[in-house]
């Protein structure tokens, strides 16, 4: 894994054989995960929990840490391998708490996919006056990497996952006025910025873990049916992203685009356990193989250069250390 991806330098397809359709259970078809153990947070909804039943199926033992214990073990309750435990991703003091419990079973991290997260909301700020999506979706990543980091070296081939999406399109990370205190709030601003932090993030991540033999990837599941992530968006916000008429009907040609929650799954699944990611790392994957450049005109597939940028994940890094207060010296 010698060679890494910034500006763009690995982000091409590499003919997985997956496409679109292509499910969780396709892409982990012949994998056996037994003896590995994984996190993965959003574990007991959505893709999440699409991810987790994937994963603890071949074999995987699945930690889901989940902020609502009860309807995490109604989702949960018929899933074999599974351990759950207590987390809210706002609260920097749980997510330490969670982690210094898994530090001390003194067992090794094969997989940590980081899967939960927040879009449409209106501004809301955590206990440190950050923004909430940018704290969910990003800076609890980073927090949480960072204290899993012994536990990933300990495994001998870790993967991290960061569950991010084509929305990074809407926004590079502000780094002048992160937490809009300075300027207008505008949700999509908001989670645009949070998924380029995700992307900047794995990117750095794989370039300073190779070495001890860890690697990251981000992607996009997909426009996906059936999840939570817009409960709390306004038809206005769904006209917006032209979702909607103006009645509300969902557009038949978006719905024709999205996928269904096992598809959602799957490149996720992928990046965390094919066998053909073994020597490249760093990647932002979408369709189940690692995704093209994206133009720098309007939104469409493939990521944006300025969320694969050397210069951005480097500052970035150094940002989260401090607005998170943790240092995340890889050594």
């Amino acid at each position: 894994m010698g060679q890494n991806n910034y500006q763009g330098a690995l982000q091409k397809p590499i003919g997985s054989g997956f496409n679109a359709k292509s499910t969780a259970s396709d892409v982990i078809k012949g994998i056996d995960l037994t003896g590995k153990i994984a996190i993965v947070t959003g574990g007991n909804t959505g893709i999440g929990l699409e991810t987790t039943k994937t994963l603890a199926a071949a074999g995987a033992t699945v930690i889901v840490p989940a902020r609502d214990i009860e309807k995490a073990k109604k989702n949960l309750r018929d899933i074999i391998n599974v351990e759950l435990e207590a987390m809210d991703l706002m609260n920097p003091d749980s997510i330490d708490a969670f982690t210094e419990k898994f530090l001390a079973s003194g067992r090794p991290l094969h997989l940590l996919i980081n899967n939960a997260g927040i879009m449409w909301v209106p501004l809301r700020r955590d206990s440190r006056g950050f923004e909430s999506q940018l704290a969910t979706n990003y800076l609890a990543q980073f927090q949480l990497t960072t204290r899993l980091w012994t536990a990933l070296k300990k495994a001998n081939g870790a993967r991290v996952i960061n569950v991010s999406s084509q929305g990074h399109q809407f926004a590079p990370f502000h780094f002048d006025d992160p937490n809009f205190l300075h300027r207008e709030y505008e949700t999509l601003q908001a989670y645009g910025q949070s998924k380029t932090a995700s992307n900047l993030f794995a990117l750095e991540l794989n370039n300073r873990a190779k070495a001890f033999n860890v690697s990251a990837y981000s992607l996009h599941p997909g426009a996906i049916n059936g999840t939570e992530l817009g409960r709390e968006a306004s038809l206005e916000l769904f006209q917006q992203m032209g979702f909607c008429d103006s009645e509300g009907n969902l557009l038949p040609e978006v719905a024709a685009s999205l996928k269904t929650i096992p598809q959602g799954a799957a490149t996720t699944v992928w990046c965390a356990t094919s066998p053909m990611l073994k020597t490249i790392g760093g990647v932002y994957c979408e369709d189940a193989d690692i995704a093209e450049l994206a133009p720098d005109a309007a939104t469409s597939g493939g990521v944006k250069l300025y969320s694969l940028d050397e210069a951005n994940a480097k500052r970035l890094w150094s940002l989260s250390e401090e607005m998170t207060g943790r240092s995340f010296n890889i050594d």
